[in-house]
């Protein structure tokens, strides 16, 4: 059965509450200046999930496998 996109983005993907956390998520990578395309991804160093925050002190850049493995513990 071939994806739904659209049906995607109007469930989820176009949420207020989604297209906020994509927006954050987007200030961070700005903010490490990481480009477009870039392999490497922001790690929360306190997970925003646990009340962190996009300050700079919080931020730093890692590999995908180290920051998808540490997950929001």
């Amino acid at each position: 059965m071939p994806r739904n996109y659209a049906k995607e983005y109007r469930d989820f993907h176009g949420k207020p509450k989604a297209r906020k956390a994509r927006a954050a998520a987007n200030r961070a990578r700005r903010k490490l200046k990481l480009k477009p395309g870039d392999p490497r991804e922001v790690d929360h160093k306190v997970p925003s999930s646990k009340g962190g925050t996009n300050a700079r002190a919080n931020l730093r850049i890692t590999t995908r496998k180290a920051n998808r493995k540490k997950g929001a513990k």
